[in-house]
């Protein structure tokens, strides 16, 4: 009779395992998987999207797929609700056609970073403080200013300031990565160098840079970098909303994770160790 009732009791409580088991799989199976758009090639998307994709799986329990895309179509797919979520809304400028035929159909939950900027950038050890001063050290800069692609937005803007300051100074059209070379190579010799840019930028963590004034305002002011939802996502995922609400972070945090990118790991990677050594800063955001 003992070993009749200890055996009963032993499969009570595996059964009694079992259903709490069940019920704890089926919780984490009621969770849909959330679909992140980012902009392909921006290193601050990258490295914003990650991050926030990892807490979303790892502190939340939610499946999680992170789309890189181009602008139009990552604000189209938020809108459709082919997307769930962008870290990734320049505004007002950068993305503010984007959002003026859209608004209607997705809700700007907040900035998850303030300050963003485009302009000319120059090292710490520079003596230009602004762009008028351009033509006074042009000889330092070997008369030019590196630029990236032809065409981007940073460029036009740069060619628009040549004229309205009266820089005797040429633009040099290259790319993002060249761009980078030639800073990495003029930090390293402690030469001056002018280069278009922007921020959040990893450039901006490895060494101290500074942007020139720019008076007349050709370059605009500060953006932000928004996190937009569909407005479905409130009731598919209360608790996901309210943490890509809270998100909020600032250069130098943002610039960690895309430099530890940018020296060769993986975003998944580079992620997961920013989350690991700031436990506070991810706890504030999911309170």
């Amino acid at each position: 009779m003992r070993t009749l009732k200890s055996l009963c009791l032993k499969t009570l409580g595996v059964a009694t395992l079992a259903l709490g088991m069940g019920a704890g799989m089926a919780g984490a199976a009621d969770k849909p998987t959330l679909k992140i758009g980012y902009v392909n090639g921006w290193d601050d998307s990258v490295a914003a999207t990650h991050v926030a994709g990892e807490i979303l799986k790892e502190k939340l329990g939610y499946g999680v797929e992170l789309k890189p895309v181009e602008p139009a179509i990552m604000w189209q797919g938020v809108a459709r609700g082919d997307l769930d979520a962008t870290l990734s809304a320049w505004l007002p400028a950068t993305h503010g056609e984007y959002y003026a035929k859209l608004k209607d159909k997705v809700v700007v939950l907040g900035s998850n970073y303030k300050g963003a900027k485009i302009g000319l950038i120059v090292p710490d050890y520079v003596q230009a403080k602004s762009i008028e001063d351009l033509n006074t050290y042009k000889a330092d800069f070997d008369g030019k200013i590196t630029g990236i692609d032809a065409g981007a937005g940073v460029m036009r803007r740069t060619e628009d300031a040549i004229k309205q300051y009266n820089l005797d100074i040429k633009l040099m059209p290259s790319s993002g990565p060249a761009m980078a070379t030639a800073l990495t190579r003029a930090e390293k010799a402690q030469k001056p160098i002018v280069v278009t840019g922007w921020i959040p930028h990893w450039m901006f963590a490895k060494w101290k840079l500074r942007f020139l004034e720019d008076p007349k305002k050709v370059f605009g002011d500060d953006e932000h970098v928004d996190t937009v939802v569909n407005p479905g996502l409130e009731a598919k995922a209360a608790d996901a909303t309210a943490f890509l609400k809270k998100l909020s972070w600032s250069g130098e945090e943002v610039g960690a994770v895309m430099l530890a990118i940018r020296e060769g790991a993986k975003p998944e990677a580079a992620a997961k160790d920013w989350i690991a050594k700031n436990p506070q800063r991810v706890e504030e955001w999911l309170k």
